[in-house]
């Protein structure tokens, strides 16, 4: 990567461990780059990220979070239990650069056996990816809790409570950095995705809910979303995957007051929350109307786990969920296809008014 303005500095052996507790106490926002959710993402960000939360919350840190009780955007700070990681530099003389933002970059020599990196953020939390090691730049993109990246580097750079140990990374798609307390060394090998052995029932496990619509329903359930289902539940119902998947596509943008957040006739089809995971044998699934997005962008999502909250946005007449397997257009609406269900007896289609159970308990 192009390093400039020079500056060497020659360090030994270090031994570090980054303890990072948790404080929540409201004050201005740390580097101004606040972010509201957008199509490709459910939140903002932590140099960690929180997840949506039911009011505005700001802390100290290069933390952002979406607040679901309005417009408004918070940020948070991780300064509690909310991370721990433990890094080691390699005994040797180590090079840093210093960019124009302030950050510092260099030659640094990986901790021994770590040839990737795990984010330690807590779940529903994403960590910014920033271009320098500096908070100064607007983040490149964001990683998911418990996602796992290559590490090319650690290096020094711009000081974050209390450390200035940032971590370069690379995924497939960008190169950039993140701060050592939100991640650990790790030689895991991300997690591959494989043809799903099945597909279960999109709610928490032993959670029961009644089919509003199902395959070919009169009411919306035609051409592309023939094999559709609508579940009936309340606002704020956990959806979970179906399968072992990637978020492929999320929109979350739709918060509480906006025209289509409790639903709406046609014109507000564009405006309902969703996530959509791309699975092993290549097809996606869909989860659509929700009030909350609790995953990013990239992110594996193994099955069970929640990828939001149910809710009414969009083109929507109540409360419900709607689910359906599609084949993967490269868009959020694409065919729906057959979808069978491990966990519901019989043929694995339920029926229109039809109560189901789910046994989706990885």
């Amino acid at each position: 990567m192009p390093r400039r303005g020079p500056v060497v500095v020659q360090l030994g052996a270090l031994h570090i461990a980054l303890h990072v507790a948790a404080c929540y106490t409201s004050v201005p926002e740390h580097d101004g780059a606040s972010e509201g959710p957008t199509a490709a993402s459910s939140g903002g960000s932590l140099d960690a990220t929180a997840a949506p939360t039911t009011g505005s919350t700001s802390t100290t840190g290069d933390t952002e979070g979406s607040a679901t009780g309005g417009a408004s955007t918070a940020v948070l700070d991780t300064t509690g239990d909310a991370s721990t990681a433990s890094t080691t530099d390699a005994v040797g003389a180590t090079t840093t650069t210093t960019d124009a933002n302030g950050g510092t970059t260099g030659d640094d020599a990986l901790p021994p056996d770590c040839p990737r990196v795990q984010v330690t953020v807590m779940p529903g939390n994403t960590l910014n990816i920033r271009p320098t090691p500096s908070t100064a730049g607007a983040p490149l993109g964001k990683l998911a809790a418990g996602e796992i990246v290559d590490a090319l580097a650690l290096v020094h750079g711009e000081p974050v409570d209390g450390s200035d140990l940032w971590f370069e990374i690379a995924t497939p798609d960008i190169t950039g950095f993140v701060l050592a307390a939100y991640v650990q060394c790790t030689t895991e090998e991300p997690p591959v995705l494989e043809p799903p052995a099945g597909f279960w029932l999109p709610l928490e496990c032993g959670k029961s809910a009644k089919i509003s619509q199902g395959n070919f329903g009169d009411f919306s359930h035609q051409g592309k979303a023939a094999y559709a289902f609508d579940f009936a539940i309340p606002v704020g119902t956990p959806m979970v995957a179906m399968a072992d998947g990637q978020v492929l596509h999320t929109y979350a943008d739709t918060m509480p007051g906006d025209p289509c957040y409790d639903g709406g006739g046609p014109e507000c089809f564009p405006y309902a929350n969703l996530v959509v995971l791309l699975h092993g044998d290549g097809t996606t699934t869909l989860y659509k109307h929700l009030s909350e997005v609790h995953v990013e962008l990239g992110a594996f999502v193994p099955r069970g786990e929640v990828v939001g909250l149910s809710g009414s946005t969009g083109y929507s007449t109540g409360p419900h969920a709607h689910t359906m397997k599609m084949e993967n257009c490269g868009a959020t609406n694409c065919q729906s296809i057959p979808l069978q269900f491990v966990d519901v007896p019989g043929d694995g289609v339920p029926d229109t008014d039809q109560t189901v159970t789910s046994m989706n308990c990885p």
